[in-house]
């Protein structure tokens, strides 16, 4: 059955381009001495549109809505913070049921802060006992007993591609939004997860109108071969062998235009400013049809 997911962050905008707001992760932010209000504030004067929390966490809710509400920066989406480690995925049942009372938790505090998604890992196969086989079965029957959660909310769950020797192909990524058979359950695609083994604009073609956002990061195949697959990431937005004009291009072609959370390396304002600066460029280039 086709999933109907589409997100409500990509149907708002006025933007035509498909990396229409740009947003970063909380971690990113290296200013301790800074209040959550001024780091609010420091986004908004780099020309961040949003910031991604990770949830659960232990910022005080009363400030960080005030800060979202006294700069205008928005909280688009919450990235769970125990999917790694404590998956849905995992032999034990106290583990996976560590992973669904985070993400309740998680997608209670995306209601109160106004965003309209939780990024989950929807299971860890590497370095793990669990076979492929039954960390799929697993994760379909744990995600199911989220989506009640998701409804209640109106927080859509966001599945993302990442280095867990699960999901591997962008076909199956797609069969298993739709397994989940919901309109709150969708994909949160990471550009540059994928570079290691795929092209982006084949994920894309195949999830469609199943991504809800994007996660914008770089690769590189020159130093994943010279110097090891975590190398790869060592490389500034940009210069690295990600196709940013065809990834828009794609986004594009499937309808996306909305939200693109930084997630590399962060620092200080200077730092930061930077990361907006290339964020910005690439966002612009647009392959020809």
């Amino acid at each position: 059955m086709t999933n109907p997911a589409a997100s409500p962050s990509h149907k708002a905008s006025q933007s035509p381009r498909p990396l229409a707001k740009i947003s970063l992760k909380w971690s990113m932010i290296e200013e301790d001495k800074l209040s959550i209000l001024e780091k609010f504030q420091l986004l908004r004067d780099l020309g961040f549109d949003g910031v991604e929390l990770d949830s659960p966490n232990d910022l005080p809710s009363r400030e960080v809505l005030d800060a979202r509400d006294k700069t205008g920066v928005a909280i688009p989406g919450l990235v769970n913070s125990m999917h790694w480690k404590s998956p849905l995925t995992d032999a034990d049942p106290a583990v996976r049921q560590a992973c669904v009372d985070s993400m309740i938790t998680a997608l209670n505090d995306a209601k109160l802060y106004g965003a309209d998604t939780v990024l989950l890992v929807p299971g860890v196969v590497r370095n793990s006992p669990t076979s492929y086989k039954t960390a799929y079965g697993r994760a379909l029957e744990e995600i199911a007993k989220i989506i009640p959660h998701a409804e209640k909310t109106g927080v859509s769950i966001a599945l993302e591609n990442v280095w867990n020797d699960f999901l591997l192909s962008p076909l199956e990524a797609a069969a298993f939004v739709d397994a989940c058979n919901h309109p709150k359950v969708g994909w949160y695609f990471d550009v540059g997860n994928v570079l290691r083994y795929g092209r982006p604009v084949d994920w894309i073609e195949a999830l469609g109108h199943r991504i809800l956002k994007i996660d914008v990061k770089e690769y590189s195949l020159d130093k994943m071969n010279s110097e090891g697959p975590w190398k790869g990431f060592e490389v500034e937005i940009g210069d690295g062998d990600c196709d940013w004009a065809a990834v828009n291009r794609a986004l594009a072609e499937v309808g996306y235009s909305g939200w693109a959370s930084v997630e590399v390396p962060g620092g200080d304002r200077h730092r930061l400013a930077a990361i907006k600066e290339r964020v910005d460029r690439i966002s612009t280039l647009m392959a020809p049809v």
